[in-house]
């Protein structure tokens, strides 16, 4: 379930209003310009309805003018009659009269006439109403959604998603590193044990063939065709011993007697690594050791921690995104926010605990150890001689790498 942006949209239609009001505004003819005049209050009731007289200030002949207007009947006494001119019984008052248009030279209604404008009338009325509402609904959103967005970051930690972010590659790195010497170390075993069973296959006669199932007269029939070892039979396969004459029966029981064989030498066959050997195969495998064995089991202990801490980290780390950043955390949903602080109390666990073992130092330390591998000629050199000076924990080693295939690894 994603956020719903309501305090955005109630700050959207208070700007639109606020922007509406400004056009209606811009829009909107103002008022004719006035001129302010003194008015002679000819005739004044108690409630401030009076009839004025005034000079038009724009009629060359100076044109007296009347008009009912609505006097203030709150202004000082001094200013009604009679005590304003007591000779004639006048008042006295002031007023605008309009200074452009058809109307010029008229007296513009009274301010305190309830009756002359109401809120129809006023051009600039349904403007003002807009500007009210508008401003109000922006500040009633943007009061809502800043109480609201201060509630839904709260939870957000991007500096422990950080550090654990940076913990869980460490983590990652030290495995990657160790697998991929320790698979250096086994593809290089695998290509010199199987040179070694090649060379004893083309050691092996033809003579042990009959105690496989394939008979003495099956075994003349192969030596006849040419076939010398039992190496020779699994190299030529059925068909090429059909092609040297050998008839398909007899072909066939050779051949399965060859891969039993086959068999029986690579399970009890030893697995010796000559230093006097500079073969490509068997200097990767002296270096893999070595380097293995520099690093010290403190490598393969932070790389079995590595993996599990590792995949301990990384479903807690998606699971924590959101609480990475406030942006992120504002945008997801109610239940990705409780996944999320959920899995970053458990990440600030896990990093206490990586803290008190010291274990992002350890991951470091041990992929520092784990890159010591060049493959030139002189890490070659130093791997033989290193190898000859403590040749038993290179098979140690090597036989704890090697032993999940079934074969044994001791020296000869």
């Amino acid at each position: 379930m994603r956020h719903r942006p309501f305090f955005r949209w109630v700050v959207t239609l208070g700007v639109v209003l606020v922007a509406w009001s400004a056009a209606l505004y811009a829009l909107t003819p103002g008022y004719p310009d006035a001129q302010q005049i003194d008015l002679t209050v000819i005739d004044e009731k108690p409630d401030g309805t009076c009839t004025v007289r005034w000079t038009d200030p724009f009629d060359g002949n100076g044109r007296r003018r009347e008009a009912a207007y609505h006097c203030d009947p709150d202004r000082s006494q001094l200013l009604k009659a009679p005590y304003y001119d007591e000779e004639n019984g006048y008042g006295w008052e002031t007023g605008f009269v309009i200074a452009e248009g058809p109307d010029k030279g008229e007296l513009e209604p009274s301010s305190l006439d309830g009756d002359t404008e109401d809120a129809g009338d006023n051009p600039y009325a349904l403007s003002d109403a807009l500007g009210v509402i508008g401003l109000l609904l922006t500040a009633i959103g943007l009061v809502g959604g800043n109480v609201r967005a201060t509630a839904r970051v709260y939870g957000v930690r991007p500096r422990s998603v950080a550090r654990a972010r940076k913990l869980y590659e460490a983590a990652d790195l030290v495995t990657r590193d160790y697998a991929r010497v320790v698979a250096v170390v086994q593809e290089a075993w695998t290509a010199v044990r199987r040179e070694q069973i090649d060379t004893e296959l083309a050691r092996t006669p033809l003579t042990r063939l009959r105690w496989k199932g394939a008979g003495r007269r099956a075994a003349r029939d192969v030596e006849a065709a040419g076939v010398r070892t039992v190496g020779d039979v699994l190299d030529a396969g059925v068909l090429g011993l059909g092609h040297r004459g050998v008839e398909r029966p007899t072909a066939e029981r050779v051949f399965a007697a060859a891969r039993s064989v086959l068999k029986d030498i690579e399970a009890t066959a030893p697995v010796r690594i000559d230093p006097d050997d500079h073969g490509p195969q068997t200097i990767a495998l002296l270096t893999g050791l070595r380097v293995l064995i520099e690093a010290g089991p403190e490598a393969r202990r932070a790389a079995t921690g590595g993996k599990v801490l590792a995949g301990k980290l990384e479903p807690l780390l998606a699971a924590a995104e959101p609480a990475a950043g406030y942006r992120s955390m504002l945008r997801a949903g109610p239940e990705l926010r409780a996944v999320s602080r959920a899995a970053v109390i458990e990440l600030r666990a896990l990093l206490a605990e990586a803290e008190q073992r010291e274990a992002r130092q350890r991951f470091a330390q041990a992929s520092v150890d784990l890159l010591r591998m060049p493959d030139d000629m002189a890490a070659g050199l130093a791997a033989r001689t290193d190898f000859e000076s403590r040749t038993s924990q290179y098979y140690a080693l090597l036989a704890t790498l090697v032993t999940e295939d079934g074969t044994s690894v001791v020296r000869s």
